[in-house]
């Protein structure tokens, strides 16, 4: 039985917010940065990767965001219609803000690094006023990145997208998606992280984000997984997700159903991106009514089928392609039950 139900007379599945942004990936493989010479555009940020995820799975995306007011905001807008997804609510940032920009660097297929350069980002530049409460009133699902809270005035859209999304009954999914940049202060992380968490229907994110979400970040501390999922589920949570990376993960479900998640073995060729294709993959499944384990299995294949890829955004599958590749590996059991209270 699935954890969420979703409203079915909603035009629209879902609407990520945040930040969409330029990535370039290096031609040059397992080499530092300073080493490359060439490298491939592609689309990128969190939540325009998982907006992209999901409309190539087939549900209907729209995207709330900012972008820049030339060609690089021009390549996004073009990207996204090429794919079906509404931009109708994109706007284009108004006191010269620039798209941010992500150069990553592929030293090996293990070891990956990003360097960003957020300087006056123009995702930063979403307003309260450029939210349209008819839009969220017409969508199944929003989806907020917690980078959308950085900075105001993102972070005051995004609460008022989510207010928004509690009057019209579209539920709320909180990607924490945490990224050092921007932000002033941990206990700034921790005051926006944790209103967000309290109003969300599924939150998902690694340890260390949950860390920074309740002011954990110090060494040792003692604070379990379950207790933190038994913490915001008693907010309202029907499902909440902690990612341990090599370690695997387990997604706690509102009806004290607990499952550890491990990962495909596939040859790398990046060690990021796989949570945006995660993301996208699960959402997807929540969205056709499959129960807990099957989002998963579906998550976590689609998350090792883009980290064999160069892109993000354009290694992102459809779903016959995802079922084919779960077919080709049944020998492999990554869904396991578990003890409410299991330690990774």
């Amino acid at each position: 039985m699935a954890l969420l139900e979703f409203d079915p007379s909603k035009s629209m599945d879902i609407i990520p917010m945040g930040r969409a942004a330029i990535d370039f990936n290096p031609n040059e493989l397992n080499r530092t940065l300073d080493e490359v010479r060439t490298f491939t555009m592609y689309l990128g940020g969190s939540p325009a990767n998982i907006a992209v995820g999901i409309a190539r799975l087939g549900k209907k995306v729209g995207f709330i965001g900012a972008v820049s007011d030339d060609q690089f905001g021009t390549f996004v807008e073009n990207f996204f219609r090429k794919r079906d997804i509404d931009t109708s609510q994109i706007v284009r940032a108004k006191n010269g803000e620039k798209l941010g920009l992500t150069f990553t660097e592929i030293s090996s297929p293990v070891d990956s690094q990003i360097l960003m350069y957020r300087n006056m980002a123009a995702d930063f530049a979403i307003t309260p006023e450029d939210v349209s409460e008819e839009y969220i009133k017409n969508s199944k699902a929003l989806l907020v990145s917690g980078t959308a809270l950085a900075v105001s005035p993102s972070r005051e859209a995004c609460f008022m997208a989510v207010r928004y999304a509690k009057r019209h009954n579209t539920k709320i999914i909180f990607d924490i998606d945490y990224r050092p940049y921007n932000w002033k202060s941990f206990a700034e992380v921790s005051i926006y992280y944790s209103l967000i968490g309290q109003m969300s229907d599924i939150i998902m994110g690694s340890r260390e984000e949950f860390d920074l979400m309740e002011n954990l970040q110090y060494k040792n501390n003692d604070v379990a997984d379950y207790q933190l999922a038994d913490k915001y589920i008693g907010f309202g949570n029907k499902i909440v997700i902690i990612k341990h990376g090599k370690k695997g993960s387990v997604a706690y479900g509102a009806d004290k159903n607990a499952y550890k998640v491990e990962s495909y073995k596939v040859k790398l060729l990046k060690s990021f991106g796989g949570g945006d294709a995660y993301a996208s993959a699960f959402i997807y499944g929540l969205l056709e009514q499959w129960d807990l384990p099957q989002c998963l299995r579906h998550a976590t294949a689609h998350a090792a089928m883009v980290v064999a890829s160069h892109s993000c955004s354009e290694a992102m599958q459809d779903a016959a392609s995802i079922d084919k590749f779960i077919n080709e590996r049944m020998d492999e059991q990554v869904i396991t039950p578990v003890d409410w209270k299991v330690i990774l």
